[in-house]
């Protein structure tokens, strides 16, 4: 496999992508690229109403990840690493799960267009986990704007990530089982996914399923 410099952390809400992605940058030093999903203006109002403000909240998206990747193709060509808390082709997975008849076709006219243009990650690494785990998260760090979040909304978007990482072949893949380990305070369970990561004989795809541990409360 060539060399990693580009790595892209994914994975469901709650699923701790943002923690590692956070953490890993801090280890490699390197530039950090996270999702402003707060700035979103309708993402809130979506998880009350998902069938009227979809289409306001997927558009400002696509919109705001595509600038933001745009920026990484001009300002980070020389950058030692990068790590990002999203791919910008996960922008589809919402898409499909949300939209739907005109708006669903005026979504697959605009997205190609600005796909194409965008730098591919090294490396995806996408943390599968449960709906109880995640719904834990969720519950714990509190979150206003995600307050309204329901287990069936959750179910339905596992379902599709799954779905999607299960077929995808862009780039090189690490699925890694998350559910019963915690990266985050435990250090012994980072440095392991920090060796899958970097190790040099991974294939293509390549999927981690770490004996699990004790989490602490």
């Amino acid at each position: 496999m060539d060399e990693i410099k580009y790595i892209v952390i994914e994975g469901i809400i709650g699923s701790g992508k943002t923690s590692l992605a956070q953490k890993l940058a801090q280890r490699l030093n390197s530039k950090l690229i996270e999702e402003e999903f707060e700035s979103n203006p309708f993402l809130g109002k979506f998880y009350e109403d998902r069938r009227r403000y979809a289409f306001q909240t997927q558009m400002f998206f696509l919109v705001n990840r595509y600038k933001q990747q745009q920026q990484l193709n001009q300002e980070d060509l020389f950058a030692d690493y990068i790590v990002s808390d999203y791919m910008f082709n996960k922008d589809q997975i919402f898409a499909y799960l949300n939209l739907e008849g005109e708006e669903l076709k005026l979504y697959e006219n605009i997205y190609p267009l600005l796909e194409r243009e965008l730098r591919k990650p090294d490396l995806v690494v996408y943390l599968q986990s449960t709906v109880d785990r995640v719904m834990a998260n969720i519950k714990k760090r509190g979150r206003k704007i995600e307050r309204w979040i329901t287990r069936n909304y959750m179910n339905e978007l596992n379902e599709a990530y799954n779905d999607y990482f299960f077929k995808y072949n862009q780039t090189p893949l690490l699925i890694v089982n998350s559910s019963e380990i915690d990266f985050v305070k435990n250090e012994n369970d980072f440095e392991e996914l920090y060796k899958q990561i970097f190790r040099e004989e991974k294939g293509f795809m390549t999927y981690f399923n770490p004996e699990p541990r004790s989490r602490e409360s």
